[in-house]
């Protein structure tokens, strides 16, 4: 076997070992295709509120820059301003007991 067919076997090798990768899943971080919509970051509060109407518990904005949640019972909107910071499927959450 030459060095050079060496060289390309061995560089094969390490891709192909670098290319397989485990699924990561994190409670409670949205998913595509996990079958829940929710608000994507970027849209605003009242885009949020024609899209999935008014949600079940609104907490005031918290610190600089002020952060509100809402809470859709399934699900939990943060936003940064007006404007959706991030949702988070509470279906997914692991509540220590």
């Amino acid at each position: 076997m030459s060095i050079t067919q060496k060289l390309f076997i061995s560089i094969f090798l390490l891709t192909s070992t670098a290319l397989q990768a485990d699924n990561l899943t994190i409670p409670g971080h949205y998913e595509d295709g996990n079958g829940m919509i929710m608000p994507q970051r970027g849209i605003s509060m009242d885009r949020v509120l024609e899209e999935f109407g008014e949600p079940i518990q609104r907490n005031d904005a918290v610190g600089d820059p002020p952060i509100t949640e809402w809470d859709y019972g399934d699900f939990r909107v943060y936003f940064e301003f007006q404007t959706v910071l991030h949702s988070v499927n509470l279906k997914t959450m692991i509540v220590p007991k």
